[in-house]
């Protein structure tokens, strides 16, 4: 045994637990929240309020929370997700009947010191909960018929939950989450060619039901399905929030204009600048060189959850990690391509950059039972 290595055995089981961390996840996830510090200032006219400094101090906490869920042995969390899963429904049962209203949909639970969302929960109590059950299910059960039912079921209770809000963003994002985890626990291929087929009649479902008595969505979902086709049908209506954001991805270029220079969100002219369409202010004022440094620091965040997930010989903690990593990786890919024209607006924000106390501390916690995988792992 080297020195190091006895040195290291001599240390409190806590402080030992710190040094096992996966340092280098902690550290790209700061960088992460720091180009959202630097933003929020940035649309806020060089001031750290109203939205950065808030902000810094959500981070702060929610550092806190992933350290001590990291520091909670593994199995506590494969035991507790059934009561994290059914403490989400309640949460969004209270939403249904006393939560608060804010553009036009009721998502929210008030707190005083914030506004929870607990759609934001069920996104990650979700993958816990299936994690969960197929880690209890024996593999040559994974893709039998009554064995595929009972996850499907777990997926459309928090779905038709969120989609009475509504909030068809967070749905879509919960049923493709719940599919990933499917996917990566086994299941055959040919349920995900039947659930694909299905969808396709779904879309078909949807556009024949517009404007008769059995429509299938909102107006302004359909108004937004119109922008994403056409966005320069109506520039000054339903399509001037994407106009407007592909003018300032545009006028970035290769490095951009320049820190607060950024002529789009400073004049106002973007919508929802400090939340789901940050990404485009930070496309503006860097340019291609700032945008892809931030997708390139998104990127190594999930394959180092990946890797992680692939060192652990725990079913659980191998599927919760692959399950939180495929989440956040719908998180940042869908906003992209919504602020980019490439799909419809849905109101996904930009995980840990966009202004929002729930999902950045939901997020933070989902990171910390991946790094409470990663330290408790057998070496």
């Amino acid at each position: 045994m080297s020195y190091l290595e006895y040195s290291v055995r001599q240390i409190p089981t806590g402080p030992r637990k710190l040094l096992y961390l996966n340092w280098p996840l902690v550290l790209m996830i700061t960088a992460v929240a720091s180009i959202g510090f630097l933003m929020l200032y940035s649309v806020a006219g060089g001031s750290w309020t109203p939205w950065a400094m808030a902000q810094v101090q959500r981070f702060a906490l929610g550092m806190t929370l992933m350290f001590i869920v990291a520091m909670v042995p593994i199995w506590f969390w494969r035991n507790t997700a059934g009561l994290a899963f059914v403490g989400t429904l309640v949460l969004l049962l209270i939403v249904e009947f006393l939560g608060d209203v804010g553009g036009g949909s009721q998502r929210w639970i008030d707190l005083g010191f914030m506004r929870l969302q607990p759609s934001e929960l069920a996104k990650i109590t979700l993958v816990m909960l299936l994690a969960a059950y197929y880690d209890w299910l024996p593999r040559e059960k994974t893709s039998r018929p009554f064995w595929i039912v009972v996850p499907l079921f777990f997926i459309m209770l928090p779905v038709f939950l969120v989609l009475r809000q509504p909030d068809l963003g967070t749905s879509l994002l919960l049923i493709m989450g719940g599919g990933m985890m499917m996917w990566f626990a086994g299941v055959h291929w040919g349920y995900f060619a039947a659930v694909i087929s299905s969808a396709v009649g779904v879309v078909f479902a949807v556009f024949q039901s517009r404007g008769t008595d059995w429509q299938l969505l909102k107006n302004y979902q359909y108004d937004r399905i119109d922008t994403f086709l056409d966005p320069s049908s109506n520039p000054l209506g339903t399509g001037y929030h994407i106009t407007q954001s592909k003018i300032a991805l545009g006028s970035g270029g290769w490095t951009g204009r320049g820190f607060m220079q950024g002529t789009q969100s400073r004049l106002n002219f973007l919508p929802e600048k400090h939340t789901d369409f940050i990404f485009t202010t930070l496309a503006e004022e860097f340019g291609f060189v700032g945008a892809f440094s931030l997708l390139l620091l998104y990127g190594l965040i999930v394959i180092f959850c990946v890797i992680s997930a692939a060192k652990t010989k725990d079913r659980f903690a191998q599927l919760v990690s692959l399950g939180i990593a495929g989440t956040f990786f719908l998180f940042f890919a869908v906003n992209m391509a919504m602020v980019m024209g490439l799909a419809p607006v849905v109101g996904v924000p930009l995980p840990l950059v966009s202004y929002g106390g729930s999902a950045m501390l939901v997020l933070l916690v989902a990171f910390g039972i991946v790094q409470s995988a990663h330290v408790h792992r057998a070496r």
